[in-house]
């Protein structure tokens, strides 16, 4: 039986107007930084169409400004003039060639602007003078002259939209954004006529519809994007949400429901939630408003698996099941399932720091796991070897399983080796944190690729000289990783002090009362410390930095933030170790650079950075004319750079 016979729901066509889609699987609109100027170009181009070809059925691109007011990042799409026309006709284009159906996204952020072009404070316009609490704006109320240029921009957005041939326009309205901002009673104050009773709050929408539907043909798709809840103190409730759906059912082609508020750092975390909330975990909220209209209801939110998909279709919670993530990670994926092949899928791990960290940072979109994403255009498409070489892989952590994959793909002979009896490296200690088990699947996924590709591997026996002169390889790419740094700490000798690695082993015996020194920042530190504290621990964490996790994508940190909170963890920021004696843990503040004495501490655990294991670059020196370090045995980062750099080398042998 084939796939798609397995997963007949999720590969049967839907048709919206006199739109056929062919499946119902869809990439959410979702930022990728890889416009410029501005309009759709070639990198956006490609990154949707390598989509398209991997057999989606729904394309939503993402947002498209419809107002100069609109701009709440440097390099978002703008759908104010016939500019873009040219951009989006190419975009549909080469999406259409493929079978997939393409919507636009059609924006106002009201008060959720971020930054201007020039780095100063934007003016932000939205209903009313409410600020809001994760950008901390106080906007300016708008106009009704203001609010009529808005709507009109809808409707002349989507004219130029449809004028290049794409399908249909979603209004976002999810998230907290400018239409969600004139729902809310909360957020919207005014005595006029768009605001005080639901009818006034509504008005905006239902003038936005208006102008669209006024300037497009009977055949062109509008579909709302919104929040069935917003998870914000502020934000609308699950109930005044059903209320307003309800009252604009039959008004739209369809209801495109998500979790979440960009208003507020609880509300934030569900816009791309991490891998500790559970699969779909956002589809009852949907399924609720579904049992409320006839418009057909579409879910996005943490759907990572085309069985979970099938699921929700199957059991008539949704109608079109967003998979963008997903998609990130495998735009393949749609095509792999339907010809059978689960195994192949390379699974999101909702680690987030490549593609919504990425659009944080404002660098184009990728995947920690596939870092060809956002890189269509150099890495698309695998190119043979102008000449096969024989290479070794030694490491088998995800820099050396990329490489070696990457270079076998391409016709090399690859053998890999491996020290251990496992392939993985720090991520199968990664896996090991409460609720980050998922980050596993690097290692499944990674492995897969290598099988696929025909690399050799062999476990159990670690790279040095006589080995590579036995088998003289034409090139040896080292990716033996690396171990936690051990400075030299003042009285550890006197104190049990452990590493995170052994705890994360198990190989510590820790006491009840905890102190967990966090040079990195990162993940580590806040893992250990929740891990500690759930059996039973109590625990301290000082941080070098401002806050537990800076280095690590917002909407992980801050939901993982309120986690240790919750568990009583006390987090000690700005703070340096420098020292130890008996239960007795000195500590400086690292600006002030006064002592922090805590007292009591039965055991201390160290996230005080890894140091490289390049041992074997100096052992081979002479004896292999071409030699590649990569990943942490170059220089200890994280799997992102390990990943991309075995893609790098791969490329260019």
């Amino acid at each position: 039986m084939s796939q798609s016979a397995a997963l007949p729901h999720l590969y049967s066509p839907f048709t919206i107007r006199n739109l056929r889609i062919k499946n119902r699987i869809m990439s959410t609109g979702h930022d990728t930084t890889l416009p410029t100027a501005f309009v759709p170009n070639d990198a956006l181009i490609a990154y949707q169409q390598a989509r398209a070809q991997g057999g989606v059925g729904l394309i939503v691109l993402q947002v498209a400004g419809v107002h100069e007011t609109a701009r709440y990042t440097s390099h978002l799409l703008m759908a104010t003039s016939d500019d873009c026309i040219p951009g989006y006709r190419r975009l549909a284009e080469v999406c259409h060639a493929e079978g997939a159906a393409v919507f636009g996204q059609l924006f106002h952020p009201g008060r959720e602007i971020m930054e201007t072009a020039e780095g100063t404070a934007p003016v932000a316009y939205a209903p009313s003078a409410v600020p809001n609490q994760r950008f901390h704006v106080m906007p300016r109320a708008m106009s009704t002259t203001m609010i009529g240029e808005i709507v009109e921009g809808y409707g002349e957005a989507a004219r130029r939209l449809e004028q290049a041939g794409i399908d249909g326009v979603e209004i976002v309205g999810s998230h907290g954004y400018l239409p969600s901002q004139f729902v809310n009673p909360r957020v919207n104050v005014r005595e006029d006529a768009y605001g005080g009773s639901l009818d006034n709050r509504l008005r905006f929408i239902r003038e936005s519809l208006a102008a669209i539907r006024a300037r497009t043909g009977p055949d062109f798709v509008v579909g709302l994007r919104f929040s069935s809840e917003d998870s914000d103190l502020n934000g609308l409730t699950p109930e005044e949400v059903a209320e307003v759906l309800t009252a604009l059912d039959g008004s739209f082609d369809y209801f495109n429901l998500t979790v979440g508020s960009s208003a507020s750092f609880g509300g934030a975390v569900h816009i791309a939630p991490a891998m500790a909330f559970s699969s779909a975990y956002g589809a009852p909220s949907a399924a609720a408003v579904k049992r409320k209209v006839k418009t057909p209801v579409f879910y996005a939110g943490r759907v990572n698996q085309p069985q979970d998909a099938e699921q929700l279709i199957a059991k008539g919670e949704a109608d079109m099941v967003g998979m963008t993530r997903a998609l990130i990670c495998d735009p393949d994926m749609p095509a792999k399932a339907e010809q059978g092949r689960f195994d192949d899928i390379r699974a999101c791990i909702a680690c987030n720091q490549a593609c919504i960290g990425h659009f944080q940072l404002g660098v184009p979109i990728s995947c920690i796991q596939h870092p060809e994403t956002g890189r269509e255009l150099r890495y698309g498409k695998v190119l043979p070897a102008g000449a096969a070489k024989k290479v070794l892989v030694a490491g088998g952590g995800p820099a050396g399983m990329k490489a070696a994959s990457i270079a076998a793909s391409r016709g090399h002979d690859v053998t890999l080796y491996e020290a251990s009896g496992r392939l993985g490296g720090q991520a199968l200690l990664a896996q090991l944190l409460p609720r980050r088990m998922e980050f596993g699947g690097i290692v499944t996924n990674l492995t897969r690729e290598a099988e696929l590709a025909g690399v050799t591997v062999v476990r159990n026996t670690r790279v040095d000289r006589a080995l590579v002169e036995r088998e003289r390889p034409d090139v040896v790419i080292i990716a033996t990783g690396a171990t936690p740094r051990h400075p030299e700490l003042p009285g550890a000798e006197t104190a049990h002090v452990v590493d995170a690695w052994q705890v994360l082993r198990d190989e510590a015996n820790v006491g009840s009362s905890v102190l967990v020194a966090d040079w990195r920042c990162d993940w580590i530190g806040m893992g250990v410390a929740e891990k500690l504290a759930r059996a039973g621990c109590k625990v301290r964490l000082a941080v070098n930095g401002y806050m537990p996790g800076q280095r690590i994508q917002a909407y992980v940190r801050d939901h993982w933030a309120g986690v240790l909170h919750d568990l009583g963890i006390e987090v000690i920021p700005y703070a340096d170790l420098y020292g130890v004696d008996g239960q007795t843990v000195y500590l400086a503040h690292v600006t002030g650079r006064e002592p922090i004495i805590i007292d009591g501490i039965d055991t201390l655990v160290t996230s005080l950075g890894h140091e490289a294991v390049n041992a074997l670059e100096a052992e081979l020196e002479g004896l292999v004319a071409e030699i590649h370090s990569i990943g942490d045995c170059l220089t200890p980062r994280t799997a992102e750079e390990a990943v991309l750099e075995g893609l790098k080398v791969g490329w260019a042998l």
